[in-house]
Formats: structure tokens, C-alpha cells, sequence
């Protein structure tokens, strides 16, 4: 029988501080109207705390998952970790999460595809597993937004959040799991979405902070309407791909950047709208914590063989479908 990679756990964290639209409207010149009506975002959750990190997000989402499993740290395999905000350039957070839930027999590490980093992340797993030479690999999404918006740009300030969503994924034989995946890059979209300063081409320098550099940059416009087309379109080639129709699929879970940019979606694989999974409202964009999230908030609602759509679309350019089937 064909072994597939199927997630038997998923659980999510989001930090306590809830920053609304009302507390925005008094740090920059926005207003609950203008934020509504061009996201759906009505709130989002901001990590505080002098020190706090990815990982401290992951580690509490974590525990509460190898609790829910009955399985103990030791016993992963990997962890692979989907981040843009990672809590040093090295190690890795992957490192940091394994020696801060104790998990000492397991090897692993980040990967950088901003808001399809999730997807990216549960393809590299389920390789792994369909090849042997893993049996329980951790994918984690998590991002610590709030450590690159800035908070006096408008423009993205009012979209980002904090959170993070995991999973586990382990081997299937009755063909439940992911079934298949379609995942691209293209690396001109990086003029217009990208955290300029930091890395090797721009190292942290005073003038690259006084600019304003080591922030979130973005051509809200650009990145709409590419967003809009191949977040859509991917998700409906991987539908006919796997000859399935809009009666076939349980849900759409989308990457939760703009609600104009579900809906698009939602239309173009003609699913109705109770079958989408949206919290954007609740938590804005939290990158790579998005999809996981939303497994988690809707995970008693799913049934076991029910089809899911997974679709994203980041900064890179990345986007990606994935089409699972529910193992629980």
C-alpha cells in the first residue's frame, strides 16, 4: 500500500494582547472603515514582552499538541519551521524549538517562502515520510510580525499579525493525507514585497535603520492583483488536476492576507462561502501562521476523508495550492 503523509495533530497560539482597528486609528492616520473595508481585519494579536520570540509562540502551540498526541518530544523525528521572522539569522528556529521542547533525538530546519512557507514546509515533509526515512515530522508555521511592521506605514502596519499553528504529520496507508501539490516561485516579485535591509546585500548599518530598511515593504497595489490571479488560479489547476470539482471539496483553507483576495478565490473555485475557513478579522495576516490556524480553529469541524484545499500567496514571489485529505 502506498504510504502518504497525513496530519494526526494540529494546534495553534495566538498572544494575548489583541491590537484592534480603534488603537491603530490613534498610532497612524487610518480609520476602522478604511482598515475593514480593504482587508476584513478588525483585530490582531501582537507578542509582548522584552525578549519574546517565534519560538516562544511555537513552543506553547507545540506542547499543547505532543499533549493532545500522547507523545513526547523525543520521539519527533524533524521539526521543520516556516518563518520569515526567525528569532536570530542563525541557528536556525528549528534549533531553538528543539532544545526548548527537549526534543534531542530529532534534526530539522527553517524555511524562508514568507506566507507560503507553511505549504512549502508540509510538501518537504510529506517527502520525507513517503520515502521512510522519517515517521513523525513537526511542521510549524510562526511568525512574530510585529517585530518587522512599521508601525508608522499605513499601508502595512494595519494587515500584519502574531501567531503561530503546527502540526504533525505521520505515515498513512489508507490513503488519507496530502495527495498532491502545486507550488511555484518567482523572484521578480521582490521589488515589491520584502524587508530590504539585514541580510547579506544590505547588512544593518546606522543608515539602513534611520531609513527605515529592516521593516516590511510593500506595493499594496502589485501585490494584490498577482495575489488575486495565481492564488485563484492554482487552486482551480490543482482542483482539475485531481479531477475534483466544487461538490468534492470540503473546504478551502486560504492564507489569510486580504479578504478580497479569499474571495477571489472562493469565486474562481466556485465553493460557498460556509465552506471557506476565514479568521482574518480575528487575527490579520500572521504570514506563515495563517493555514495552521485555521485547521486549528476549525479542527471540530473537519471529518475524517473530507477534502481540503490549501492555498497561499507571499512575498518572493511564492504561492502555492496543496489538496489533503483529512486523516481524523
Amino acid at each position: 500500500m502506498k504510504v502518504t503523509a497525513a496530519i494526526t495533530a494540529v494546534q495553534g497560539y495566538v498572544p494575548d494582547y489583541v491590537l484592534t482597528n480603534a488603537e491603530l486609528e490613534k498610532m497612524v492616520d487610518t480609520s476602522d472603515e478604511w482598515i475593514t473595508s480593504r482587508t476584513g481585519i478588525k483585530e490582531r494579536r501582537v507578542m509582548k514582552g522584552e525578549g519574546s520570540a517565534t519560538s516562544d509562540m511555537a513552543v506553547e502551540a507545540i506542547n499543547r499538541l505532543l499533549k493532545k498526541r500522547g507523545i513526547v518530544a523525543d520521539e519527533l523525528d524533524m521539526i521543520i519551521v516556516a518563518t520569515v521572522t526567525p528569532d536570530m539569522i542563525f541557528p536556525s528556529t528549528a534549533c531553538v524549538i528543539a532544545d526548548k521542547i527537549g526534543a534531542t533525538k530529532c534534526w530539522g530546519y527553517d524555511v524562508s517562502a514568507a506566507c507560503s512557507g507553511f505549504l512549502f514546509s508540509l510538501q518537504n515533509a510529506s517527502s520525507y515520510i513517503q520515502s521512510g526515512l522519517a515517521k513523525k515530522i513537526l511542521v510549524v508555521g510562526a511568525d512574530k510580525m510585529s517585530s518587522i511592521v512599521d508601525y508608522k506605514d499605513r499601508n502595512t502596519c494595519v494587515i500584519f499579525g502574531d501567531g503561530c499553528g503546527c502540526v504533525l504529520l505521520e505515515p498513512n496507508e489508507e490513503g488519507l493525507g496530502i495527495q498532491d501539490a502545486l507550488l511555484h516561485i518567482d523572484g521578480s516579485g521582490r521589488h515589491h514585497l520584502n524587508q530590504k535591509a539585514g541580510g547579506s546585500a544590505y547588512p544593518a548599518t546606522e543608515e539602513t535603520v534611520l531609513k527605515r530598511e529592516h521593516y516590511i515593504y510593500q506595493e499594496g497595489k502589485t501585490v494584490f492583483k498577482f495575489a488575486v490571479k495565481n492564488m485563484a488560479e492554482v487552486s482551480a489547476e490543482i482542483m482539475e488536476r485531481n479531477n475534483l470539482n466544487s461538490d468534492d471539496v470540503n473546504w478551502l483553507v486560504p492564507h489569510q492576507a486580504n479578504l478580497r483576495i479569499i474571495e477571489a478565490t472562493r469565486e474562481r473555485i466556485g465553493l460557498p462561502i460556509e465552506r471557506v475557513m476565514i479568521n482574518i478579522q480575528k487575527y490579520g495576516n500572521t504570514t506563515n501562521g495563517t493555514i495552521p490556524l485555521c485547521l486549528w480553529e476549525w479542527e471540530d469541524q473537519l471529518k475524517k476523508g473530507d477534502n481540503l484545499i490549501l492555498a497561499a500567496f507571499g512575498g518572493g514571489f511564492t504561492w502555492g495550492a496543496l489538496y489533503l485529505k483529512w486523516a481524523y
